[in-house]
């Protein structure tokens, strides 16, 4: 019997982005996740489709799972020679309990691997603009658990803190402040001394709550803080109004929906992440190419009767390379076949197979792609790869001009609803935006949430066609200038 792996992975501290490259990969090679409750969606949406997931949902005082069942549990999906991911917030081995999720792995001889984590003690204090050193205050940092036993007092030794007058980063204090506030007080420290308890860090949701040592209990009680939450102590506290850079991005804790398939979602939802938006991804729609596709196939062979060849998606680009490569063939069969996209996007799939688009309308829409082909004034046919469900502008726009076309269906759309419990609680108790690339993304997310006032929601649309479908609905529109990411994410960064 084949034995598996274990490979501890720390998925950083609630931004999906600093999640590191080693980490994702391997999440993205798991058979098996192992996972805890502070994990983000966003790194848990990694896991692949047919990978085991088990939530052991860890959190102070409320284990769904045990630390020794935990154990077992790697144990035996090791043992079973699957491929197994730990995925632990922050760092495995920074009070992540990781080395003694190894000891029982290793007595049993398992192959294990640890992929370090981000750790929040860092990490959350920048994102509010603390350094936790800083030659002008301090010299050291000290991490320290916060965690109390039920029963028993905190094993901290505060007088040697207070005489070390270095930064001190207290994780997972949250229920004992008062008692770390106090200890510190009791050990010499001026009442004075700057500090913060930092809540949901680096997430859209972080909220620091500034004051002193001798003032924090109070005020983090009056604003209600809640886990997850660090405590930072020390005069780089008072850096976090001048440094703070998070808090000032022009989207910060803007909730946004991102409906694109999945494949293609990346891109924008980690551009609205880094603005500062709380997204949700909703792929309500999948591409899926025919296969076999006979039109196709056909189409490809008398591909020299075609002087055009028109992509009106990346989904047709990629439909379309795939049926090549199956066929033992390359971007050579092409020829001298001119190329023509909707827009910048197509033409950005085209070129990951080292192809560029002759011909971009200036408006990226079917019609004017249709009139720009016109333009060229072709004087062979044109063979078109889209959706089942495209719409008639561009075919009307050609016959128009008297151009003959074949107009292959290479690949159909169709509707899921990933997260959806999620998102529907999202539209009927907050303000949101739900981005829409296409009409079929509208269909896909009105066909998922059902009856719901879709009124109260603001759909930002790519375009004029998308535009007119969310209106069916009654969904407040914005709609970008063109139909580009750079130009919707402007759109959803003026609002209303």
């Amino acid at each position: 019997m084949n034995t598996g792996k274990v490979i501890l992975v720390g998925a950083g501290p609630g931004d999906p982005g600093l999640l590191t490259i080693k980490g994702r990969q391997a999440i993205e090679s798991a058979e098996v996740v192992v996972y805890d409750r502070l994990v983000s969606q966003a790194i848990l949406d990694l896991m692949p489709q047919n990978a085991e997931k088990i939530n052991v949902g860890k959190q102070s005082s409320n284990h769904l799972v045990v630390q020794e069942r935990i154990n077992e549990i790697l144990l035996e999906k090791a043992l079973e020679g699957k491929r197994v991911v730990r995925l632990k917030g922050g760092d495995p081995f920074l009070f992540g309990r990781g080395g003694e999720e190894l000891e029982l792995l290793a007595e049993n001889q398992i192959p294990f691997e640890e992929v370090p984590g981000i750790t929040s003690a860092i990490a959350v204090p920048a994102y509010s603009g603390i350094p936790v050193t800083h030659r002008d205050f301090c010299s050291s940092l000290h991490i320290i658990t916060g965690h109390q036993r039920a029963g028993k007092p905190l094993n901290i030794k505060f007088d040697a803190l207070v005489q070390a007058e270095g930064t001190l980063v207290f994780l997972m204090g949250v229920s004992a402040l008062s008692n770390i506030c106090a200890g510190l007080l009791a050990a010499g420290m001026d009442p004075n001394m700057p500090a913060a308890v930092l809540e949901k860090g680096t997430t859209p949701a972080q909220r620091p709550i500034l004051a002193t040592v001798s003032t924090l209990t109070e005020v983090a009680e009056r604003e209600q803080v809640q886990s997850p939450a660090i405590i930072v102590v020390g005069k780089v506290c008072t850096l976090s109004e001048q440094f703070d850079w998070f808090d000032k991005l022009p989207l910060k804790g803007k909730s946004i929906v991102v409906t694109r398939p999945k494949e293609r979602a990346g891109t924008l939802c980690g551009r609205l992440r880094a603005l500062g938006a709380d997204v949700t991804e909703f792929p309500c729609i999948e591409t899926v190419p025919f296969d076999p596709c006979k039109e196709m196939e056909e189409a490809m062979k008398k591909i020299d009767s075609y002087q055009w060849i028109t992509f009106t998606s990346p989904a047709g680009v990629s439909a379309w390379m795939d049926m090549l490569f199956k066929a033992s063939k390359d971007v050579r069969a092409l020829g001298r076949i001119r190329i023509a996209a909707i827009g910048p996007g197509t033409n950005r799939e085209l070129r990951k197979y080292g192809l560029c688009a002759d011909l971009i309308p200036s408006v990226y829409d079917g019609a004017h792609l249709g009139e720009a082909i016109c333009a060229a004034n072709p004087t062979g046919k044109v063979l078109i790869l889209r959706a089942e469900w495209g719409t008639k502008d561009l075919t009307d726009a050609l016959q128009q001009g008297g151009i003959s076309y074949d107009d292959i269906r290479c690949y159909e759309t169709r509707y899921t609803s990933p997260n959806l419990e999620k998102v529907r609680q999202l539209v009927t108790e907050n303000a949101v935006t739900v981005t829409f690339t296409s009409a079929s993304t509208v269909k896909g997310f009105v066909s998922a949430l059902g009856d719901t006032d879709y009124s109260q929601i603001t759909a930002a649309c790519i375009g004029k066609q998308t535009e007119a479908e969310a209106r069916k609905y009654h969904l407040h529109t914005i709609t970008a200038k063109e139909a580009t990411m750079d130009a919707l994410i402007e759109r959803i960064m003026e609002g209303d």
